[in-house]
């Protein structure tokens, strides 16, 4: 070791919201001040072990594995309030010696969340005695319990928890010392070196680093701040006394340290007697429990026996190729120690499609593979696809394989459960995910603590662009708004910003992971505990992985969701589908496609694919796979010249004729990796795992192994017969195409989903919408297009009615479907099925006092009750909605007396003979005018967030309407070039930036009739920027883009303005139309008349029978007069002429 002194106490950003600096910026640090070993030692937790233990081993540097951890006042099980009204906690440094104690610290770190939490996630002397074996330990910051007791003046009790300390830890427990220039420790530094001399104790010196380097006080100050949800300027916050929390080097340490050489010797001697070594690469499988009764117990030969009786229920026959190919995958599997990982699979997927869980065709590779196909783990054939086991399993490249599985968004958990409980509670747990300061969050997060206004704080995170990822230094180069704030009066907060930037902020679940090991948990990784009692581990999936557990993604689809529900929804009408046998046949389902209509079917829904399907008119699933793979970045560009083949525009050509089996299905393109995979075996000879190896290769650009394989693919090409000019010309076509060809096993899976849901949407459109609604409605961004689609498709959604609808999206008929009343904000499903259970047994309700009598009011409140009238779910009830709204006080008060059973004296003059029926005076509504529309409006927008029984745009009616060049009643059939004027509502604002940096945006607009989708280009959008912003009502002059005939008009705008300028604006002439053979000059006379009240700019045309018997109407122009293109004067006219005879040009 170089190294004299070693950094034995520090903290990355994993110490969440305290530790100001990222792993790699530690290790950074480390190897700059020319250290070679380094500690990290996390508040609480060990989030950090792999990536750290990783990063260091990378550079050459040692690492130390441990952990500041809390140790609680007492039992870790007591979690009281304390009369001092501290956490009842002190800190403690332990260092793992060795594997054992690497493992005991797991064991400690992971009984502080489970067990001890209060707080902090604490253990006490219990644990530590019980699990102190490899452990070095030290005293800790001032925190510590030793050194508060002498700061307290409690220098007996210090030397007892010393020496306590020193009993649990014999011959590695140390008196840390520390000095930041705080006054505290100057003193603490005396009573250590008193202590350390008393009872012949070790001292050692740290520097609890929280920063990489001093001039990061204050952003970590500030990220301090975050933590404790203070504002900066808090006189009370916690802060950190000075700015010397950061990695000093050895000449900085040593001049604190002067007095104390052995404080400085001994971090040496501490990092000499570690030695951790961090098993990776192998793998730990946990074994799989073959039922007793199983002929053989051996996991090989279970599985072929599940393998080869699976085959035979899918195939029928297995023919010699099937059974070739099945018996090749079985024996690699064997080879490579995988068994139990497929049997695991299987099982559970058997499990959930037993409890009727929708299970996903396959995703991934794994669908390339037949022995997922035959037991059940895929529904995808292999071999009917032409996809390649080698894709998925290679065994010239030993790694675990990729089983993803979609279930049901909303019973996955069940399948997790079932898990936990085949291998145990303490063996499988969900897996932890730590959520980053992006672009945007850390400008908000820093900007508040600054105590800067909300205000400020948007404005300038919205400067950010939109893009995927986008960093700071990102935004300040593509964003002249942004760097014009960041370079002036907002630079501080900026600054302390990129400082922060992409540090982790906070734990949570990993959507889908699931970890599962062969014993203890904790005997591989450490867990967590979060502030909803979630556990999970503290590793994340790449660390487990790292490590060589088995981790599977449980993936939550919604469209299978919607499948399932779907099919409840034609079973509730007494029809019964199986829609894993519905033929792929099907033509309307491919029209369906070929029209564009795929909003609701899975991966065909963007309107960039929708696009492509237009032109595409799919036929077969293969177009629909091939689509699937090509509509990403890069094979892109390929789509047009994928349709001009297909549709004969173009010639096929294959490079070499031996080629055509294989790009056949894709029309001479190299769609998929497959491809490139078979393209290899067939031309240049290589098995199937040799060219997997190839194609990676060259989509990760490993030059070096590509180098390589280029010779040995143009010497095996040769000695197939092919010119070495022809070899290299095939080597260069596959290397373009390997680094965007797509997994087809993928796309082949994914492609069915889309055909399912697409097929349901052609045969069963009502029950479909509704399912898709549904699943989506508490998006409202989805409800609106789902709700547009039903439009398209002759569908009305009704709006929420108390009377009619049900809790969620249902079909009324074939025509119409019921508003969600669950969709409602602030109406909880008890509380509607309290009130739809009250309507099955007792029947509809008249009035707000006839549905307060009858429901439980804990469940149906009054916030409940405004929601319902708000949105008009109670519009079927008597009265309007402001004397319902007025009422809900007088009606909760009438249905308590009611319920109580009050009044009893009052006797119903039409209850039975016994007098057992009770009539309260029902109060009448109150006398209040009722909401005008604007007020109505904005009520249903705000439960319901969208608008459903009129649209603020109507008031602009006659100006959309006049003004409007396009009809969205028809078909659009437009002109690249023809300029068309669009009116209506904008939403959906999305700005972005171009090739050159400049901004521009993506915005729709909801039109009378119709919905637009609008492009500003940079010109455009620096013109009228003003204008761009959401729910304003304005006119779009531009031309339709490409697909003019597309079921959304898309326009590229020239210009944008407002509506209330339209007229002056858009008003060439004014156009009368007589129809009548003779016009009497009086009626000129009198027309004249009422148009010198209405002067103005337009000029006045009148178009009128051609007397040559000609269509064409003759026109003209009145050249004494010009009018306005004023409503009223309009209005006039059309009453006079006929409004089809009136309009604006």
């Amino acid at each position: 070791m170089t190294s004299e002194f070693v950094h034995l106490h520090n903290h990355s950003d994993y110490s969440l919201l305290d530790g100001a600096q990222r792993v790699d910026q530690l290790v950074n640090t480390i190897d700059d001040l020319k250290m070679d070993t380094v500690a990290l030692t996390e508040h609480g937790n060990m989030f950090s072990v792999i990536p750290f233990y990783k990063q260091v081993k990378r550079v050459g540097i040692k690492p130390i594995i441990g952990c500041e951890i809390y140790v609680s006042i007492g039992s870790r099980f007591e979690k009281k309030a304390r009369s001092d009204g501290g956490w009842g906690n002190n800190h403690l440094i332990l260092l793992a010696q060795n594997f054992t104690g690497y493992r005991n610290l797991m064991k400690l770190v992971t009984a502080g969340y489970l067990e001890g939490f209060y707080y902090r996630p604490r253990i006490d002397l219990e644990l530590l005695e019980k699990y102190s074996d490899g452990l070095i330990c030290l005293s800790a910051c001032l925190k510590g319990e030793v050194p508060e007791k002498m700061l307290n003046g409690d220098f007996k009790g210090a030397k007892r928890s010393a020496l306590r300390f020193a009993e649990i830890f014999p011959d590695r427990y140390y008196l840390e010392i520390q000095n930041h220039g705080i006054p505290e420790e100057i003193t603490n530094i005396e009573n250590m070196r008193k202590l350390a001399h008393d009872l012949s104790l070790p001292l050692v010196c740290t520097n609890d680093a929280h920063y990489a380097q001093k001039d990061h006080w204050e952003a970590h100050d500030i990220h301090i701040c975050l933590g404790t949800g203070k504002e900066r300027n808090d006189p009370n916050r916690l802060r950190y006394a000075t700015p010397e929390f950061y990695f000093k080097s050895q000449d900085e340490m040593f001049k604190l340290f002067e007095e104390f050489p052995e404080a400085i010797e001994n971090t040496n001697r501490i990092a000499e007697t570690i030695n951790v070594e961090l098993e990776m690469g192998d793998y730990h499988l946990p074994n799989f429990p073959i039922p007793e009764d199983a002929p053989n117990q051996d996991p090989d030969e279970y599985l072929k026996d599940l393998a080869h009786s699976g085959a035979e229920k899918l195939y029928g026959e297995v023919t010699p190729k099937i059974k070739k190919q099945l018996d090749h995958e079985l024996e690699v599997i064997r080879n490579m120690g995988f068994a139990g990982y497929f049997l695991i699979t299987a099982d559970f997927v058997q499990y959930a499609k037993d409890k009727k869980i929708p299970v996903g065709p396959g995703r991934g590779s794994a669908a390339g593979s037949i022995v997922s196909y035959s037991l059940g783990i895929t529904s995808i054939d292999p071999l009917k696809h032409n996809l390649l086991f080698e894709r998925f399993l290679n065994p010239n490249r030993v790694s675990l394989p990729d089983i993803d599985i979609d279930f049901c968004i909303e019973r996955r958990g069940e399948v997790i459960d079932y898990i936990k409980t085949q291998y145990g509670e303490r063996s499988v747990t969900q897996i932890i995910t730590f959520g980053t300061m992006k672009a945007k969050q850390v400008v908000r997060d820093v900007g508040r603590v600054m105590g800067y206004s909300y205000g400020e704080v948007d404005r300038i995170a919205k400067a950010i662009p939109d893009d995927l990822n986008i960093t700071l230094d990102d935004a300040i180069v593509k964003s002249s708004q942004f760097r014009e704030l960041a370079e002036n009066e907002y630079k501080e907060l900026i600054d302390h910003s990129r400082v922060l930037e992409g540090m982790h902020r906070h734990a949570s679940i990993h959507a889908a992971g699931v970890v599962i090991a062969p014993g203890e948990l904790t005997d591989y990784v450490p867990l967590y505990k979060s502030s909803t009692d979630d556990i999970t581990t503290q590793y994340d999936m790449k660390g487990l992985e790292d490590l060589g557990l088995l981790k599977m993604d449980f993936l939550g689809l919604r469209n299978l969701t919607v499948i399932d529900k779907t099919l409840k929804l034609i079973n509730a009408k007494g029809e019964e589908i199986d829609i894993e046998k519905i033929s792929f046949d099907e033509s309307k389902v491919y029209e369906l496609f070929a029209s564009g209509l795929t909003i609701g079917v899975f991966q065909f829904e963007s309107s960039g694919m929708r696009e492509f399907l237009k032109k595409l008119k799919p036929s077969v699933i293969a177009d629909l796979i091939a689509m699937n793979a090509l509509y990403r970045p890069g094979p892109m560009s390929n789509i047009d010249n994928f349709i001009s083949r297909k549709h004969g525009k173009k010639r096929i050509d294959y490079p070499h004729p031996s080629l055509e089996p294989i790009l056949e299905e894709t029309y001479g393109i190299i769609v998929y990796q497959e491809q490139v995979m078979e393209i290899a075996h067939e031309i240049a000879g290589f098995t199937l795992a040799e060219a997997d190896i190839m194609r990676r290769a060259m989509g990760k650009k490993d030059k070096k192994l590509m180098n390589e394989l280029s010779v040995k693919f143009v010497e095996g090409a040769q000695n197939k017969g092919l010119s070495k000019g022809k070899a290299e010309e095939i080597y260069s076509l596959i290397e373009k195409f390997a680094q965007y060809g797509f997994n087809k096993s993928h796309s082949t899976a994914y492609a069915y989903v889309a055909y399912q849901t697409a097929w349901l949407k052609t045969f069963f459109p009502a029950e479909f919408m509704s399912a898709n609604l549904t699943s989506e409605m508490s998006t409202i961004e989805r409800v609106v297009t789902l709700i547009n689609e039903c439009k398209k498709l002759g569908i009305e959604v009704m709006p929420p009615d108390i009377n009619v609808s049900h809790i969620y999206f249902s079909p009324i008929d074939d025509n119409a479907i019921s508003y969600g009343l669950n969709a409602i904000k602030n109406v909880g499903e008890k509380a509607l099925e309290n009130i739809l259970e009250n309507r099955d047994q007792e029947g509809t309700f008249n009035s707000v006092y006839d549905l307060c009598s009858r429901v439980d009011q804990q469940k149906v409140n009054k916030r409940v009750l405004e929601s319902l009238v708000k949105s008009g779910a109670m519009d079927s009830l008597s009265g309007s909605r402001a004397q319902k709204y007025q009422a809900i006080d007088y009606a909760i008060h009438y249905g308590q007396k009611f319920q109580n059973g009050d009044n009893k004296n009052q006797v119903d003059l039409f209850g039975n003979a016994e007098g057992d029926s009770v009539l309260i005076k029902i109060p009448d509504l109150p006398s209040v005018d009722d909401w005008v529309e604007k007020e109505r409006l904005g009520f249903e927008k705000e439960v319901l967030g969208l608008y459903v029984t009129g649209h603020p745009l109507l008031e602009h009616s006659e100006d959309l309407e006049e003004f409007t060049t396009v009809d969205f009643t028809d078909k659009f059939n437009l002109s690249k070039n023809e300029t068309i004027t669009v009116g209506g509502m904008i939403t959906r604002v999305m700005r972005k930036y171009d090739r050159r940096n400049r901004p521009m945006a993506f915005f729709e607009m909801d039109c009378i009739g119709g919905h637009v989708e609008v492009i500003a280009f940079s010109d455009c959008f620096a013109q009228y920027e003003g204008l761009i912003e959401n729910e304003k009502v304005v006119f779009v002059r531009g031309k339709p883009s490409d697909n003019s005939d597309f079921s959304d008009l898309k326009v590229i705008a020239d210009e944008i303005f407002p509506v209330e300028k339209a007229r002056a604006l858009l008003s060439g002439k004014l156009v009368i139309r007589f129809n009548s053979g003779e016009v009497a000059p009086e009626d000129i006379d009198k027309l004249f008349e009422v148009a010198r009240g209405y002067p103005g700019e337009c000029n006045l045309v009148f178009h009128l029978p051609n007397k040559n018997g000609s269509r064409r109407p003759l026109r003209i122009l009145a050249h004494n007069i010009k009018v306005s293109s004023d409503k009223d004067f309009i209005r006039h006219l059309r009453h006079q002429y006929g409004k089809d005879n009136v309009w604006v040009e």
